[in-house]
């Protein structure tokens, strides 16, 4: 009798929704990709001249926690943010992107059986790293209704006793909600009624128009629950640097440390001396592409809107979340069809949790006049229909 090869916990994950979409659309000629969300920008000079420079200086480890300097930049940034403290020393870890930390993290405090709640719409690693820990995801779903942000009700009656934590991600990838700090203080109270642990994806914190970001460890009696993570990719644009960070209690540090330091020896060391850099000298250039972003969103969501597709206004992020149902199709035909017949790359709305069904993902982090004849093209295939 042959056994099977592949485990359990892989088998139980789908292949990446996103991904499937972007292999496709990289077949073909002439495609305007609103999928993968990567900002269309360079990361800025002085950024890079720091990754070069460092080049020419060392190619070794560093640390496995992550070259002290940088800690010491990202808690003063941090503190600056949000006027929260970590140490250095015992409190910040510097990782492969967000991803890495998130897993990580997974790893080191779930038990197989726990159950962490996640609201969604949400990236798509979200569950898969939950059960890549053998734990068991738990959907909370938001509703457009509601501008995508979940509640403190939604989450207490999600609650059992198996539930270990709480895993959100705001401003949100794919809907572009930003959750108002009532409505995350009404959560934390719930999070502290219950002992949940918080893990809070906070990766597009610097990605906000019009609104303030809260940061969910800044909250009253959250900073020791919650595990914070972060990373330069969208707010420098510095996606291929692979660059990420976790900050926490120095007991849940610790112990993501352990997990981090058999899988990684160290986070490259030239993202981390450019990461320095953007800490350091990168807040214009923040500035800069936030403000060309937020053009970017009112052309997209104006478009989209006019085209008669329903679409919130995000506030956050660099996504758009067009509703698609009145059209008769479901949200992978939807990107099929349009991808097929317009070259025009969105991703299927559910490939972020069940109440992502009848919504498509577009990405405004693109050149605006490839944003325009996208518009072009979704417009004359929703004529078609």
């Amino acid at each position: 009798m042959s056994r099977e090869r592949i485990s359990r916990r892989v088998r139980s994950v789908p292949p990446s929704g996103i991904r499937r979409f972007f292999d496709i659309a990289a077949t073909m000629p002439d495609v305007i990709s609103l999928g993968v969300g990567e900002p269309d920008f360079i990361t800025p000079a002085a950024i890079r001249a720091a990754g070069q420079r460092s080049i020419d200086v060392t190619t070794s480890y560093t640390s496995n926690s992550g070259l002290l300097e940088l800690r010491v930049a990202l808690a003063a940034h941090l503190e600056k943010l949000y006027g929260i403290q970590y140490d250095p020393e015992t409190e910040l870890l510097i990782t492969v992107g967000v991803s890495e930390a998130m897993q990580n993290a997974g790893l080191a405090l779930l038990d197989p059986g726990d159950e962490v709640i996640v609201p969604e719409p949400s990236f798509v690693a979200y569950p898969a790293c939950v059960l890549f820990a053998d734990a068991q995801p738990v959907y909370v779903p938001t509703h457009v209704e509601e501008s995508f942000q979940v509640t403190a009700e939604a989450i207490e009656a999600a609650v059992t006793p198996r539930t270990r934590a709480l895993l959100i991600g705001y401003p949100n990838n794919p809907t572009g909600a930003v959750m108002s700090r009532d409505r995350m203080r009404e959560i934390a109270a719930v999070v502290e009624r219950h002992d949940l642990i918080v893990l809070s994806d906070e990766i597009y914190d610097r990605l906000v128009y019009g609104v303030e970001h809260t940061c969910f460890a800044s909250l009253p009696g959250m900073r020791e629950r919650t595990v914070l993570l972060g990373g330069f990719s969208k707010a420098y644009a510095m996606t291929g640097w692979r660059l990420g960070w976790l900050a926490s209690s120095a007991e849940i540090t610790a112990a993501v440390r352990k997990v981090h330091q058999y899988a990684i020896m160290s986070a490259p060391t030239m993202s981390q001396y450019a990461g320095l850099e953007a800490l350091q000298s990168g807040e214009e250039s923040v500035q800069m592409m936030v403000a060309d972003y937020d053009r970017r969103r009112k052309v997209i969501v104006n478009g989209l809107n006019t085209i008669g597709l329903p679409t919130f206004e995000p506030q956050g992020a660099f996504y758009a979340f067009p509703q698609i149902d009145r059209l008769g199709l479901s949200s992978e035909m939807f990107a099929e069809r349009l991808l097929t017949e317009e070259h025009v790359a969105v991703v299927p709305g559910d490939a972020f949790g069940p109440s992502g069904a009848g919504f498509v993902r577009t990405c405004y982090a693109t050149a605006m006049e490839q944003i325009e004849e996208a518009l072009e093209r979704i417009e004359r295939f929703v004529r078609k229909l």
